[in-house]
C-alpha cells in the first residue's frame, strides 16, 4: 500500500529528456540509457535501468513500464501505449513533461501560500506547551495553574500536550494516506469534499483542468473514445470523477452525446458542459479543450489561491480564539484567588 511512486519532478525530467533525444533520432534504448544518467532519483534511475534491460530483450516501452507495477502513473503508461501504436512518442512525452511541470509548480505555489498559516499554527501549539511548562514551574509547591482545564501542568503536562497534538496530526495524515490509496475511501471522501465551499470548488477546478488536458491529448494521440474517457477521468486524481467512469462509458455506449454523458455525472460545471457541447457540434472537442486548457489551469490556480486564503484565515481565527480563551481562563483564575482572599478577610 505504501510502495514508493515516481515523483512528478523526476517524471518531468525523464519525459523531457526522452522526448528531446527521440526527436533528435536517438534510438529508444540509447535514449533511456542517457536519460537515466541525468536522474538524481536513485529509485527512478534503477527503474530506468530495468526498462533498458526489457527493451534490449525485445519488449516495447509499455510492457517495460507495466512490469514496474504502480511505480509509474497509469495515465503515463496509457499515453505511451497509444503513442507507440501511432508513432507519436516524442510529442506525447513532451506533453507529459509539461503536464508534470505544471503539477509541480502548482504544488509549490500552494505550499508557499499556506507556509505562513502553518507556521502560525505550529508556533501556537509550541506557545501553549511553553505556557503549560512555565505555569507548572511557577506553581511548584502550590496549586497547579491549569489554564486549559485539561489537567496539564509542568514538564509532564507540556510533553503530553505536544505528544497528543502533533501525534494526532500525524495519525490523521497517515489515515488520510491510507484512505487516499484505497479507491473506496478516495471516492467517499472526495465526494464529501466536493460539497464543501471553496475546497470543493478548488478540487473541481483541478479535476476539470486535468480532464481537459488528458482528453485532448488522448484523442489527438488516436485513443478510442471509451479508453480516452477512462484515462482522462483517472487523470483527474479525484475519486468522485474516477467513480463516474462506468456511468459515462455506459452513456456513450447507449449513443448519448459526450456533453450529456458528462452532465449526468453532475461533476462538471454548467459552463464546461456548454463548451463541450459547442465543440461536439462542430466536431472539435479535443481542439476546443486543448485551446481552453490554459484557462482551466488559471481557474484552478485562482481556486487554489482562494483555498489558501481561507485556510490562512481559519488558522488565524483558531489562534485568536485560543488567545481569547487563555486570557479569560487566566482572568477567572485570578478572580478565584481574589474571591478566596476576600472570604478570608
Amino acid at each position: 500500500m505504501f510502495k514508493s511512486r515516481a515523483s512528478m519532478k523526476s517524471l518531468s525530467l525523464l519525459c523531457r529528456s526522452l522526448s528531446t533525444m527521440l526527436e533528435s533520432g536517438v534510438s529508444i534504448v540509447k535514449s533511456f540509457q542517457l536519460a537515466g544518467k541525468k536522474l538524481g532519483d536513485h529509485r527512478l534511475q534503477q527503474s530506468v535501468n530495468d526498462i533498458v534491460m526489457e527493451l534490449k530483450s525485445g519488449n516495447d516501452v509499455t510492457s517495460a513500464l507495466q512490469k514496474q507495477g504502480n511505480y509509474y502513473p497509469e495515465l503515463m503508461v496509457n499515453m505511451i501505449s497509444v503513442a507507440e501504436q501511432s508513432g507519436g512518442l516524442p510529442e506525447v512525452l513532451k506533453a507529459l513533461a509539461e503536464h508534470y511541470d505544471n503539477l509541480v509548480q502548482m504544488r509549490k505555489n500552494f505550499l508557499r501560500m499556506i507556509a505562513w498559516p502553518v507556521f502560525q499554527f505550529v508556533v501556537a501549539l509550541l506557545v501553549i506547551a511553553l505556557m503549560i511548562l512555565i505555569l507548572g514551574l511557577i506553581a511548584q509547591g502550590g496549586a497547579a495553574i491549569d489554564v486549559l482545564g485539561l489537567g496539564l501542568s509542568g514538564p509532564s503536562g507540556a510533553m503530553i500536550w505536544l505528544t497528543c497534538t502533533f501525534g494526532s496530526l500525524f495519525a490523521l495524515y497517515v489515515l488520510y494516506q491510507i484512505l487516499d490509496r484505497m479507491f473506496g475511501g478516495k471516492r467517499y471522501f472526495h465526494h464529501l469534499f466536493l460539497k464543501i465551499p471553496v475546497l470543493g470548488n478548488c478540487m473541481r477546478s483541478f479535476a476539470i483542468a486535468r480532464f481537459s488536458w488528458a482528453f485532448a491529448l488522448t484523442q489527438q494521440a488516436g485513443m478510442n473514445i471509451l479508453d480516452s474517457l477512462e484515462a482522462s477521468l483517472k487523470a483527474t486524481g479525484n475519486g468522485a470523477f474516477i467513480a463516474a467512469i462506468p456511468q459515462v462509458n455506459a452513456a456513450i455506449n447507449d449513443g448519448e452525446h459526450l456533453a450529456d454523458a458528462l452532465a449526468e455525472t453532475r461533476l462538471f460545471t454548467e459552463e464546461y458542459i456548454h463548451m463541450v457541447d459547442v465543440g461536439e457540434t462542430s466536431g472539435t472537442v479535443p481542439e476546443t479543450l486543448e485551446r481552453l486548457s490554459p484557462q482551466f489551469q488559471q481557474d484552478a490556480q485562482r481556486s487554489l489561491t482562494a483555498l489558501a486564503a481561507v485556510f490562512g484565515w481559519l488558522v488565524w481565527a483558531l489562534v485568536a480564539a485560543f488567545i481569547i480563551f487563555v486570557v479569560f481562563r487566566i482572568a477567572f483564575w485570578y478572580l478565584g484567588i481574589l474571591n478566596d482572599a476576600l472570604k478570608q478577610v
